[in-house]
């Protein structure tokens, strides 16, 4: 994308990395999932080139600092708000994809004056026992070892998740994965951790929620709008890489809800 630009915020936990497109309106902030970086919302921004648009990497990942100690996901969330207003923003459309929409779902808990609108793509009203099954499959870290093996196990987890679909799409993941593989088991175990459900339901603002069908949480769609009937809806392709897989329908999408909410 060619008028992307970067930029590092200030927080009290370090430097929060950020990719940023010039605009007008009120800005759309995007939250990437485990364990990719605001690289994966390029496209979409590209559909959607005149608004203001900020895609921001979650510690642990891309650009950002990484923690120290294992962070809960009110940790995490909370360096990123004091990223955005870092940047200067008082006010801004939130986009959260998976593990995004954990983080998304405490910012408009914690801070409800700040976001007028919010899009998840795979919310995760999950019961404990169905947090701890998913714990077992999306924690445990790909650690580096000697003969390299890693690398194989990381490049077909994510094959598996649907990123073979495109090399490219592929390639990048991989090496955010191999880049972030401290930063992925921290943030799943936050997000495992984590009463979605509990946060979920304080949302106050608009929200708009989404899932392809073959993405690996689609099962918990139905749930979600279960508890928040007041909830808007738009079908998605993609697996589990919507924004990159269907970047037409997740603009599209992004644009008809923020038309209602201007």
């Amino acid at each position: 994308m060619a008028n992307i630009r970067k930029g590092y915020a200030d927080t009290s936990g370090g430097q929060v990395h950020y990719h940023t497109v010039d605009g007008e309106g009120v800005p759309i902030v995007f939250l990437h999932q485990t364990a990719s970086s605001g690289k994966m919302y390029y496209d979409v921004m590209e559909r959607l080139e005149g608004r203001a648009m900020y895609a921001m990497d979650t510690p642990g990942f891309g650009g950002s600092f990484e923690a120290d100690d294992m962070p809960s996901m009110p940790q995490y969330a909370a360096w990123l708000a004091e990223a955005i207003g870092s940047i200067g923003l008082t006010e801004y459309h939130l986009f959260g994809h998976h593990t995004g929409a954990c983080l998304a779902a405490e910012i408009c808990s914690a801070y409800p004056e700040r976001v007028k609108t919010c899009m998840m793509i795979g919310p995760v009203p999950l019961t404990k026992d169905e947090r701890e099954e998913f714990r077992k499959h999306f924690s445990t870290p790909f650690s580096p070892d000697a003969d390299g093996a890693y690398l194989k196990t990381t490049w077909d987890y994510l094959g598996d998740l649907g990123a073979n679909s495109d090399l490219a799409l592929h390639h990048r993941e991989f090496i955010d994965t191999c880049q972030a593989y401290m930063g992925r088991f921290k943030a799943y175990s936050a997000v495992w951790d984590q009463d979605f459900t509990e946060v979920f339901k304080t949302i106050s603002c608009p929200l708009l929620l989404m899932c392809a069908p073959d993405d690996v949480l689609v099962a918990y769609l139905d749930r979600a709008k279960e508890i928040m009937p007041n909830a808007e809806s738009l079908p998605l392709q993609g697996a589990n890489f919507e924004p990159d897989q269907d970047p037409d329908g997740t603009a599209q999408a992004i644009q008809e809800f923020l038309n209602g909410h201007s």
